[in-house]
C-alpha cells in the first residue's frame, strides 16, 4: 500500500486485535479513522503525517468502560480525559437508572447528585444552562454536536424516564402507579431510545440511593418505587430489540435477584440480556459471592443471557467524616445522612439514644450489608489531630478506653469532614479476585468513573486488570492468556453490548492504545488529586506514569507520549455516539 494512503503508522508493537486470537509483532497503518493495514512486514510510511514506534510495547484496541456516570461532565468537559489517559476510548453513561434525558433540569440534577456525590451546586447550573432536550433523539442530536473525547454509548435511565413521565413527587410515591397513558408514554419513549441507538434500559432497586434537593429530599430513587409489572412491560420492548437491561438488586433483600434472573430466561420467549451490579467478594458477607456465581451459572445454563459486573481490584472507599454512601444501608447511618447541616448532625451524633442505635446496628454482623461494620478495618488518612493519622479507629478507641462507635462519632463531631479515612469493603483477597475474573458470567467493569469524586477512583480499571493477569504469567501460573485478557476489556464487551468497538482488524475503527507493559509494575491502586475540568473541584484520580504512551480515537491522536492532546474535548473528530446494532 502506498505511503500516502496512511494518516498514522504504528510500527513494531505486539499487536492484539481484540478477538482473543494470537498476538504478534505487527505494523499497522491507519487511514480515515479506520485500520487500513496490519502487516508482519514493515510498511512503507515515508511521508506519513505521524509514525509511532511501538517496539517493546503492546498495541491493543481502545478499552471500554461500561459503567460510568459522566452524564453531567460530558456536557461541559467532553474530553473525559481522566479515562482517556488510561486508554479508555469508549464510555457508557446512563447507568443505575440515572440519565439526564427525559426529566427537567432540576429533576435530572436531584436524582443524580446525592447518589453519585457530585455537588448539586455544580450540576444544577450546568443543566439549567445547557439542557435543551427532553427526548432520546434530541439528546443524541446534542451529543453528535459535542466535541467528544471518547466514544459514547448510553442506557436510558428508568428513574429519569419515570420522572419525565410522572413527575418527581408521583414517581417517588409507592402508592401511585403509572396510569395506562403514562405506561404507554414510557413504552413509546423507550422505543424511541432504542431506535436512536441506546443500548437498553437501566433500573435500580437499591433503596439507599437517595434524592437531593428540597422537594423529595432523602426519598429513594424513582426506579425503586416501580412494581415488577411495570418493568416487565418495558422488558418486553428490550427483548423485541435484543437490547440490554442493566439493574441493581436491593442489598437488603438478596432474594430479589431472582426477579432479574427470571426475566433473563428465554424458553418460549427471547432471552433478555441482563447485567447486574455487582459481583464483589464482600468482607462483611461471605455468602454473597458464591450465591451470585452459582445463580448466574445456573440461569445461563437454563438459557438466560446474564452477566455480573465485576471490579477486578480491591474495592477501596474513602470517606470524609460520616459522608459515605454505605452508611445509608443501616438505620442509624441513614438518619445522620438525612440531615443536611453539620449542626443538625452533631446534635444527633451526640444523643445517647442515637448512639445506642448506632452501636446496635454496628454489632449486627449477620444482617445484609456491604460495609463490614468494622472500624478496626478503617484507617485515618487526614485529621487536624496529627497523632491519629495512620491509625485505625479501633486502636484509638482502645487507647482511650471507649467503644469504637463512640470514638468514631466523637471524632466526626469534633472534626467533621476534616476527618478523612478509608476502608476496603471487598475484593481484598488476591486469590479470590484471580478466580472471579475467570468467571465467564461476568463483564470486567464497574469503575463508576465520574461519580463519588472524593470516595473512589478506578479510572485505570483496565490497567489494573492487565497487571493482575501479567502477574500470574510472571509467576508461571497464568489464569488466562494476555490475548484473552485484552479481549475481556475490549471485544467481549463490545460484542455483548452490540456496538462497533473493541477490535482493530483491517476495516475496524481505529481506536487504539499503545502501552508499555513493563510500567504496569507499579502501584496502580494509588490515588491522587486532580482538577475536575470546568467544575472547579478537586477529585480523586489515578496517575500511572510510563504506562499508556499513545491513545488514538477514530484515528486521531488523543494522547501522545503520555500527554493529553489540547484538542481533545475541543475539536470534533475524536469520539462519536456509537449506536447499538440489532
Amino acid at each position: 500500500m502506498a505511503a500516502s494512503t496512511f494518516d498514522v503508522v504504528i510500527t513494531g508493537g505486539r499487536y492484539f486485535d481484540g478477538t482473543g486470537g494470537p498476538s504478534a509483532i505487527r505494523h499497522i497503518g491507519i487511514k480515515d479513522g479506520r485500520i487500513a493495514a496490519v502487516s508482519d512486514s514493515p510498511l512503507q510510511y515515508e511521508g506519513a503525517p505521524k509514525v509511532i514506534d511501538a517496539a517493546g510495547h503492546w498495541v491493543t484496541p481502545g478499552f471500554l468502560d461500561t459503567h460510568t456516570h459522566y452524564d453531567a461532565e460530558m456536557i461541559v468537559a467532553p474530553s473525559l480525559s481522566e479515562s482517556v489517559r488510561h486508554g479508555v476510548t469508549t464510555v457508557l453513561v446512563g447507568s443505575c437508572s440515572l440519565s439526564m434525558i427525559c426529566s427537567e433540569a432540576e429533576d435530572a440534577s436531584d436524582i443524580f447528585t446525592r447518589v453519585e456525590t457530585v455537588p448539586r451546586e455544580k450540576v444544577l447550573p450546568i443543566l439549567q444552562e445547557k439542557k435543551t432536550w427532553n427526548t432520546p433523539r434530541q439528546w443524541v442530536e446534542f451529543v453528535q454536536k459535542q466535541p467528544l473525547g471518547p466514544n459514547l454509548i448510553s442506557f436510558l435511565g428508568h428513574s429519569d424516564l419515570r420522572v419525565g413521565t410522572m413527575g418527581l413527587l408521583d414517581s417517588t410515591d409507592r402508592k401511585i402507579k403509572p396510569t395506562e397513558a403514562q405506561m404507554q408514554k414510557m413504552e413509546a419513549t423507550l422505543t424511541e431510545a432504542l431506535d436512536a441507538g441506546f443500548l437498553g434500559l437501566s433500573t435500580m432497586c437499591l433503596k439507599w440511593d437517595k434524592i437531593d434537593g428540597d422537594r423529595a429530599w432523602s426519598k429513594s430513587l424513582p426506579s425503586t418505587y416501580a412494581r415488577w409489572s411495570e418493568l416487565r412491560r418495558l422488558n418486553k420492548i428490550l427483548r423485541k430489540y435484543r437490547r440490554v437491561h442493566q439493574g441493581a438488586p436491593n442489598a437488603a433483600n438478596p432474594l430479589q435477584i431472582f426477579e432479574y434472573l427470571i426475566e433473563t430466561l428465554g424458553w418460549i420467549r427471547k432471552p433478555l440480556k441482563t447485567t447486574l451490579i455487582a459481583l464483589i467478594d464482600l468482607k462483611g458477607n461471605k455468602t454473597v459471592r458464591p450465591m451470585a456465581q452459582i445463580s448466574s451459572k445456573v440461569v445461563n445454563w437454563l438459557g438466560g443471557a446474564f452477566r455480573w459486573q465485576l471490579l477486578p481490584t480491591p474495592f477501596t472507599v474513602y470517606a470524609d467524616g460520616i459522608d459515605v454512601v454505605f452508611f445509608e444501608e443501616f438505620g442509624a447511618g441513614e438518619m445522620a445522612l438525612d440531615l443536611r447541616t453539620q449542626i443538625e448532625r452533631n446534635s444527633l451524633l451526640q444523643n445517647e439514644d442515637y448512639r445506642r442505635q448506632f452501636r446496635k446496628f454496628y454489632g449486627q454482623k449477620l444482617s445484609p450489608r456491604v460495609w463490614q461494620r468494622d472500624f478496626g478495618d478503617a484507617v485515618i488518612l487526614e485529621c487536624p489531630d496529627a497523632n491519629l493519622v495512620g491509625k485505625n479507629f479501633d486502636e484509638v478507641a482502645r487507647a482511650r478506653k471507649v467503644h469504637v462507635v463512640d470514638l468514631f462519632l466523637d471524632l466526626v463531631v469534633q472534626f467533621g469532614r476534616q476527618l478523612r479515612w478509608y476502608t476496603t469493603v471487598g475484593n481484598h483477597k488476591r486469590e479470590v479476585i484471580r478466580e472471579l475474573v475467570q468467571d465467564k458470567n461476568t463483564l470486567i467493569t464497574f469503575s463508576d468513573a465520574g461519580a463519588h469524586i472524593r470516595n473512589m477512583a478506578f479510572y485505570n480499571l483496565p490497567l489494573r486488570f492487565l497487571k493482575l493477569i501479567q502477574e500470574t504469567i510472571d509467576e508461571h501460573q497464568p489464569i488466562m492468556s494476555m490475548e484473552h485478557a485484552v479481549w475481556r476489556l475490549t471485544g467481549e464487551q463490545a460484542d455483548w453490548l452490540g456496538i462497533e468497538a473493541g477490535k482493530i482488524r483491517v476495516g475496524d475503527r481505529a481506536d487504539v492504545v499503545v502501552l508499555n507493559p513493563d510500567a504496569l509494575n507499579q502501584n496502580l491502586e494509588q490515588v491522587s488529586w486532580g482538577e475536575m475540568e470546568n467544575f472547579g473541584l478537586q477529585r480523586l484520580v489515578n496517575r500511572n506514569p510510563g504506562v499508556v504512551k499513545h491513545v488514538l480515537i477514530n484515528g486521531k491522536i488523543a494522547v501522545e507520549n503520555e500527554a493529553v492532546m489540547p484538542a481533545l474535548g475541543k475539536e470534533m473528530g475524536f469520539g462519536q455516539f456509537l449506536p447499538a446494532r440489532t
